[in-house]
């Protein structure tokens, strides 16, 4: 980011820029750590739980994205783009998973070359057990937080989300109206 660019963004959000003399220090504004923190915190418990069933993390996210789109299934590739994730590493997972009989890749109907993966029954049990422990989990990770606070939560989370998630195209346009109007670095 370029030294304007970033003066610009401390005007913006009300902060003076931080000299050698101020010693920088965490900001009492912990909502991000807390997000991240909450969110990896649950995934290792998650993990914790799916041990015994021998589903490892990516596993569990590729049957909860597979799960979603149970008649149509997904190609490879749409699932690599699910889990952002790249070709090799999906590949390698799709392997393991069908090995293990929890999915099953069948061929595209229009195009042949293309393989479209599905659960199978077993992977549906495994589903089956994951959203068990999930609900079990969630019951013991929202312990004594009210109706009307999780309410609250829930809202400022989707207000987060959406107002990231308009940023991210945002900065994509301003990328692609780059790349298309802009000199060429070293131009």
């Amino acid at each position: 980011m370029a030294g304007n660019q970033k003066a610009r963004m401390r005007m913006a959000i009300g902060k003076p820029r931080i000299t050698r003399k101020d010693k920088p220090q965490a900001t009492p504004f912990r909502f991000g750590f807390l997000v991240h923190d909450v969110s990896r915190l649950r995934r290792t418990l998650f993990d914790q739980e799916m041990k015994p069933l021998g589903v490892t993390r990516s596993q569990w996210s590729a049957l909860a994205a597979l799960s979603r789109h149970p008649d149509q299934g997904v190609t490879q590739v749409d699932l690599a783009r699910l889990l952002e994730v790249g070709k090799v590493t999906i590949g390698g997972l799709i392997d393991r998973l069908e090995a293990s009989g929890l999915i099953r890749r069948v061929p595209d109907k229009i195009d042949r070359r293309v393989k479209r993966v599905f659960i199978t029954d077993k992977g549906y049990d495994v589903i089956e057990e994951m959203q068990i422990h999930g609900r079990v989990q969630n019951q013991y990770i929202l312990e004594g937080v009210s109706p009307e606070h999780l309410a609250i939560t829930l809202e400022t989370l989707d207000r987060v989300r959406s107002n990231i998630r308009k940023k991210i195209v945002t900065a994509v346009e301003l990328d692609v109206a780059d790349d298309e109007g802009g000199p060429a670095i070293g131009e």
